[in-house]
């Protein structure tokens, strides 16, 4: 890829490519983006109004944003790929009522009443459910960003969101063989034809899971071997794309491809190095992606038939929206969660426009009707991000300063400490020692209490949530230290404060190894393993009381953080497995029980070979 961009530059150089369009992306996204935040409208809108500045409705620079959106749709596969990431299969597993009961249910039921709201609005049945169908198709893009930018996709309501937008991404696939029963073509030939590409399908999806869990992980071994950087971002590029591609000749989702190769990798080795090569393409792309959905909104066409397409929006996102609040609030959410999800989750999304192009190759809408479909997808997506400034004031308070316990609202300290653990209290008299003062936030109102009887103040406040490290002061704060105990929280906390805080210096208790490489991939300027310096001070006494004396107690602490260091650089690189040459193995014990001789100092000095070959390294 890097190849082709160099050919892509020599070419404009002598004349061969118009860079003009895409220097105008880049700097409409670069300005319209920041400002719409600063405005509180989000990244989203601020993209989508760019595009359609740009596009055939705006000044006309880009005049075929069909094929700017066809390269952008990588973006939500990439986007998905990442997402696949995060969710082990035992995590995937433990939503499979979410996804397959509450997905189910609200996919059909809005499906139902669009259909009918369709038929009210003069089309045909068969027309009024494709469009109805692909409305019920939420923006995958939208949500996760939204959701994202608030820290909420760990949340319990944001992972139900997450798993009926997983639900929606499968029900494209079923959605696009009843669009092909539906066709005006019938016959023998064209049923053979189907089953032959339902075989092909499930083909794919067994293919890919061979493939990730045979083939994949040992492919990475071999590429890591090689320590060159390039190699693996291309490897990583190759399996998103790869994935993509297999299940789109099968005549399945690109999208749910890349998402199925996410979740047979995220228990690899290389899982954090995989995202961080991702990473960058999929955000580039997903702007892209935006932009390109802004730059195909026509205002020709919208003005031509705006009574239909005001109509049509008005009644779906309406309807939609009060079914997913009735049933979530069916299924046992509370109020505020219900309308959240109901406003973030009321407009159609970018798969509607992949099934509404396939309804007009197999002739079951004409272009005109395509064209006025399009349209209310569009200007729905366009509308969300408005939608949730009158939401966020009809969102009722959450009341959650219990019985002495205060909420986190406009702290301003130097230090923000949270988590107040054994760890973050132990962590904090150091600071307190030297007369720094400390905002502590914890979600724990049991031991917020406790630690009130002991004299401390410490803020109920969940640190996921980027609107509570608004209020706790963290846009302040010079040093943040993440002292929760739980692995996903604290990576979830050091990515936000290293995207949204990037100025705070920010240090983290980790959990083990793993996530200390996960932490340094992170950014974040200081990590310890939680048993780490325990654990060097129990094997000195160890020593201690076996004879050793204190010179030889202080080489062999300082042998054992050297070599340490020396692995974890190793692994920063190579993944867990590199550096073990570094560690010392009781296979000395075992070879003296085989009656091998064996010297102490010659695996010392063989472990000290190993620090000075990886330091000359």
């Amino acid at each position: 890829m890097a190849g082709e961009v160099a050919v892509h530059v020599a070419e404009a150089a002598h004349g061969g490519i118009d860079l003009i369009p895409v220097v105008a992306l880049l700097a409409a996204g670069v300005v319209a983006v920041p400002i719409f935040k600063r405005l509180g409208l989000g990244s989203v809108l601020g993209y989508l109004a760019a595009g359609l500045l740009l596009g055939p409705s705006g000044i006309g620079l880009i005049t075929d944003p069909a094929s700017v959106l066809h390269l952008a749709e990588l973006g939500v596969v990439m986007f998905l790929f990442i997402i696949g990431l995060e969710m082990e299969p035992s995590k995937l597993w433990a939503l499979r009522k979410q996804i397959f009961g509450l997905g189910v249910v609200q996919v059909s039921i809005c499906g139902a009443l669009l259909t009918g709201v369709g038929v009210l609005l003069g089309f045909t049945p068969v027309v009024a459910f494709v469009f109805g169908m692909g409305f019920v198709l939420t923006s995958t893009a939208i949500v996760m960003q939204i959701l994202g930018e608030r820290g909420e996709l760990a949340s319990d309501s944001g992972q139900k969101m997450v798993s009926i937008l997983l639900l929606e991404d499968l029900a494209i696939v079923p959605l696009l063989a009843v669009v092909a029963l539906l066709a005006p073509s019938t016959g023998d030939a064209s049923l053979l034809t189907r089953l032959a590409g339902f075989g092909g399908a499930i083909g794919a999806i067994l293919l890919l899971i061979f493939l990730g869990r045979r083939i994949m992980n040992p492919f990475f071994g071999l590429l890591a071997q090689a320590r060159v950087r390039e190699v693996m971002t291309a490897a990583a590029l190759l399996v998103v794309l790869g994935a993509a591609l297999l299940f789109q000749i099968s005549g399945l989702s690109m999208a749910m491809g890349a998402f199925l190769a996410g979740v047979l990798l995220s228990t690899s080795t290389f899982r954090h190095q995989l995202e961080a090569d991702v990473e960058p393409f999929r955000g580039l792309l997903l702007g892209l992606f935006f932009l390109a959905v802004g730059m195909s909104l026509e205002l020709d066409i919208v003005a031509a038939n705006w009574q239909v397409i005001a109509l049509a929006v008005v009644a779906f996102m309406l309807v939609k929206a009060l079914a997913i609040y009735v049933i979530a609030r069916l299924l046992k959410s509370d109020h505020g969660e219900a309308l959240e999800r109901a406003v973030l989750m009321g407009q159609g999304g970018e798969f509607a426009f992949v099934l509404y192009t396939t309804a007009v190759s197999s002739g079951l809408i004409d272009g005109p009707s395509n064209a006025i479909f399009t349209a209310t997808v569009i200007l729905s997506m366009v509308i969300t991000p408005f939608a949730l400034i009158p939401m966020r004031r009809l969102m009722p308070k959450k009341v959650q300063s219990l019985d002495g316990v205060d909420v986190a609202e406009g702290l301003e300290e130097r230090v923000l400490l949270i988590g107040f653990g054994r760890f973050g209290q132990i962590a904090s008299q150091a600071l307190l020692g030297q007369g720094h003062g400390i905002s502590i936030i914890d979600n724990d109102v049991e031991m917020i209490q406790a630690a009130a009887t002991f004299g401390f103040k410490v803020y109920y406040g969940d640190g996921t949530r980027l609107d509570i490290l608004h209020a706790a002061g963290a846009a302040h704060a010079e040093l943040v230290l993440i002292c929760v105990n739980d692995k996903t929280a604290s990576s979830r906390i050091a990515e936000l404060m290293r995207h949204e805080f990037p100025l705070a210096k920010v240090m983290v208790r980790s959990f083990d190894r793993g996530h200390a490489l996960e932490l340094r991939e992170i950014g974040v300027e200081y990590e310890l393993r939680e048993t780490f310096e325990s654990a060097i001070a129990f094997g000195s006494q160890a020593i201690r009381i076996m004879g050793a004396d204190e010179l030889e107690i202080e080489q062999a602490v300082e042998g054992l953080r050297q070599r340490d260091r020396m692995r974890f650089e190793a692994q920063l690189l190579g993944g867990l497995q590199a550096g073990r040459d570094l560690l010392l193995s009781n296979a000395v014990d075992q070879a003296r029980e085989s009656g091998v001789a064996v010297d102490p100092a010659a695996t010392e000095a063989r472990a000290q070979a190993s620090v000075s070959k990886a330091t000359q390294n």
